[in-house]
């Protein structure tokens, strides 16, 4: 029988966005469903990196080091909007790691990957200006590298723009119930969690893209049998006040192995993370422990000037990281790769499950995933998103001031923050925002900082928002800026502006 779709792809999040990006660049029909919001978990809680990886070269990984080294600039070029090189500050401390080691692992840095455009790494003096600033004096020298810094969440988002521009489904707030192979095609059962609706589609492929529900869909939803296992591991973050004026992240080794950033995070902060620890709770409430607060603010008070105690923390995130399990006995040794399982066997249609994988390469995956997949989906063209931007990039790395300031010589009633803010979201897509604005009363009901109601219809419209929630945290980041009064009153807005679509659309 001719099934409703060609894939299926069960997850919102980076891996599932990309899979469904490439697939229908490629000529496949598809279907992408979510059961909350777009990177609504694991895919908005990350250190937002586009890296390498410097520490897992101590866990011989090189060949995971050498395909995220390769990837940084290709999503740079793809998403200079969004998208951007950062150079990191590794202060020498003389009890831990050797100059010499140190200096061997950044060679390899700068050695492995194809880099092209980033500068590369130097020796820098921490007693001197500008480094010396929000470090204590006891840090003399330091090793300057590059890597680069992405919006996570928008990431996504993006990606999953441009699988529906080019004719991708993507359906947020629906939960596959279950999936069984009948014949040569899958049935699954969707439900529309904001309806209660359940249907009923057909696809010749199914992708597995959960995250850290992989496993559970495996089991529960699809009824395979499965010897694979995911190892679950809570990363989480602080953010506090901006600890120092430069544009240099810090990256501080610590006693116990580990690594924290402590990265200028929206202007006004400091993002200070990660952590590491195994997880076995309820994966609908991922939280920041205490210990995990104390830890975090312990690691970067080692190195910075000013000491920083829980109480000067303004937000916190945490994600669960779906690793796959090595068998590894500590969770930061645990490998970073993903791995592809694919159940195709006896002429019955195939399922794909992902495990792992990073932000930085989720590109590379979903090329292998769509490798894997080429026996059973109709393609009729090949590998391509590594020279294709996704929505609003359309313009040169070296242009994002320039993009700024025809921003503002287009719209003049756009001060230099509203313009900045504006191109680092949406870059070329901004003026579709702003439309025939003439002033910022043009742009609608303002809830705060400037958000405006133009900005919030559009990501309604085109960005599948539903929630103060999806804007405040994922869309924008803009809940470190608005007040709790004004988010609830954005969620008011919200729930009327829904109820007024979906009775113009009945």
């Amino acid at each position: 029988m001719a099934a409703d779709y060609d894939l299926l792809i069960i997850g919102g999040g980076i891996n599932g966005t990309g899979i469904a990006r490439d697939a229908v660049g490629r000529g496949a029909s598809v279907l992408l469903v979510e059961m909350g919001d777009l990177a609504g978990a694991t895919s908005s809680a990350s250190t937002k990196l586009i890296h390498g990886g410097l520490r897992y070269l101590e866990y011989y990984e090189f060949g995971l080091v050498r395909k995220a080294l390769k990837e940084r600039e290709v999503l740079w070029r793809a998403a200079p909007h969004i998208a951007w090189p950062l150079r990191f500050i590794l202060p020498h401390h003389k009890d831990l790691r050797p100059a010499w080691l140190l200096r061997l692992g950044l060679f390899m840095y700068d050695h492995l990957g194809g880099r092209e455009l980033l500068p590369a790494t130097k020796t820098v003096r921490l007693d001197q200006p500008p480094f010396s600033q929000g470090l204590k004096k006891l840090f003399k020298k330091g090793f300057e590298y590059s890597d680069c810094w992405v919006d996570d969440a928008r990431l996504v988002v993006l990606n999953a723009r441009d699988a529906a521009d080019r004719g991708a489904e993507i359906q947020t707030r629906t939960k596959c119930i279950s999936a069984r192979r009948d014949g040569d095609v899958w049935q699954v059962v969707l439900k529309d969690l904001a309806s209660g609706e359940e249907k009923t589609v057909t696809a010749n492929v199914l992708v597995n893209a959960a995250g850290p529900w992989v496993a559970d869909m495996l089991s529960g939803v699809t009824g395979a049998n499965n010897s694979s296992s995911v190892r679950l591991v809570k990363g989480s973050h602080i953010i506090v006040k901006r600890q120092f004026e430069h544009d240099r992240c810090f990256i501080f080794q610590n006693g116990d192995g580990r690594i924290v950033f402590a990265i200028p995070y929206e202007n006004d902060f400091t993002l200070i993370g990660t952590t590491d620890v195994d997880f076995q709770d309820d994966l609908s409430k991922v939280e920041i422990s205490k210990d995990e607060i104390a830890y975090l603010c312990k690691a970067a008070s080692e190195y910075l000037e000013n000491a920083i105690t829980p109480e000067e923390v303004v937000h916190t995130y945490s994600g669960v990281r779906p690793l796959y399990d090595d068998g590894a006995k500590d969770a930061k040794a645990a490998t970073r790769d993903y791995v592809l399982e694919l159940d195709a066997g006896d002429a019955k249609p195939a399922i794909l499950s992902v495990f792992g994988g990073k932000i930085t390469t989720y590109r590379k995956l979903a090329e292998h995933v769509l490798e894997k997949l080429e026996p059973y989906l109709p393609f009729k063209r090949g590998v391509w998103t590594a020279y294709a931007p996704l929505p609003g990039g359309d313009f040169k790395v070296s242009e994002f001031d320039a993009e700024v300031s025809r921003l503002e010589a287009d719209y003049p009633f756009l001060d230099k923050v509203f313009a900045t803010r504006l191109t680092r979201l949406y870059g070329t897509d901004a003026r579709f925002i702003l439309g025939e604005a003439k002033t910022l009363e043009d742009l609608g009901r303002c809830f705060g900082y400037n958000l405006h109601e133009a900005e919030v219809k559009w990501l309604v419209r085109r960005e599948w928002a539903r929630s103060a929630q999806d804007i405040l945290w994922r869309r924008t980041k803009l809940g470190l800026r608005l007040s709790g009064e004004e988010a609830a009153e954005l969620d008011t807005y919200l729930s009327a502006y829904l109820a007024e679509q979906a009775g113009a659309a009945a």
